[in-house]
């Protein structure tokens, strides 16, 4: 798996704009089911807001974040988006009580 972090700089949002903000861009992250991606978290905090996604590719988050994807953002909040990726080895699920290697559970 691999991992991707979005930070944008803004204010913290109120809980109920947060809420409706990821209620309206849900679809669009929902669709992206197709291409590879398997959960997005949202942000929102004093650092800013954004997104940790979960991708089954670094080929897959690659092909999302593209110069007009950054364009796009950047005309939705006023300031230029950070992304930092990651490879994902492990995973440690409490919830399912479960570690997974290379997503094989050990």
């Amino acid at each position: 798996m691999f991992i991707a972090i979005v930070q944008i700089p803004m204010s913290k949002r109120s809980h109920d704009a947060a809420v409706e903000a990821a209620r309206n861009s849900a679809p669009t992250y929902t669709a992206l089911g197709a291409k590879g991606l398997l959960k997005k978290y949202y942000l929102n905090g004093d650092a800013g807001g954004g997104g940790v996604y979960l991708w089954e590719s670094e080929q897959a988050a690659r092909a999302w974040y593209t110069p007009d994807w950054e364009r796009r953002v950047e005309a939705a909040f006023g300031t230029k988006p950070t992304v930092t990726f990651y490879d994902n080895h492990v995973v440690v699920d409490n919830e399912a009580g479960k570690v997974a290697v290379d997503g094989k559970d050990i």
